[in-house]
């Protein structure tokens, strides 16, 4: 016989209990931390795991959405007009709440709009700023902006001739 069975033969009934009841509790814990408890996390986090996921499928829809606006021939065939950059231009501008004056310039090579607004309120202009890379798919090519208190006054200039990306 080998000297571990040797040892478990002489140890009383009692002690070879308790031994065979300590091992049984070790082994039920290694299984619980090695095994039940990642997989009882995994299962508890999954409702906030879903709905962050998503939340970020409905982020990446909605870019994919906008990616595809802005590849839309007929709005790049729309902003190739001038006179359909104008109306859009006018259109953006209700965001500045009346605030705003649009004077446009033809005279000189490509057509320049000139928007000139005074006392609008920060989130307006973001508005109005977004709105206009959305709707009439301009950028500034100017802008003098001066703060006064709360509100924001000044000019943004945009070129009435459009880019081939559309913008």
């Amino acid at each position: 016989m080998s000297r571990l069975t040797l040892w478990w033969a002489r140890r009383p009934a009692r002690e070879r209990r308790l031994v065979v009841a300590a091992l049984a509790l070790v082994g039920a814990a290694v299984l619980w931390v090695a095994g039940i408890a990642p997989a009882w996390r995994t299962v508890q986090a999954y409702p906030a795991q879903r709905a962050a996921l998503d939340a970020q499928l409905r982020t990446m829809q909605e870019l994919q959405a906008r990616a595809e606006s802005l590849r839309d021939p007929s709005a790049i065939q729309a902003a190739a007009n001038p006179r359909a950059l104008e109306a859009a231009l006018r259109g953006s501008m209700a965001n500045l709440g009346g605030r705003g004056q649009l004077q446009l310039n033809h005279n000189q090579g490509p057509g320049l709009a000139v928007v000139t607004f005074q006392g609008v309120d920060a989130a307006d202009l973001a508005q109005w700023l977004a709105r206009t890379r959305r709707d009439a798919r301009m950028l500034p090519s100017h802008a003098q902006l001066q703060r006064q208190g709360s509100a924001w006054s000044g000019t943004v200039t945009f070129t009435l001739t459009a880019s081939p990306d559309g913008g």
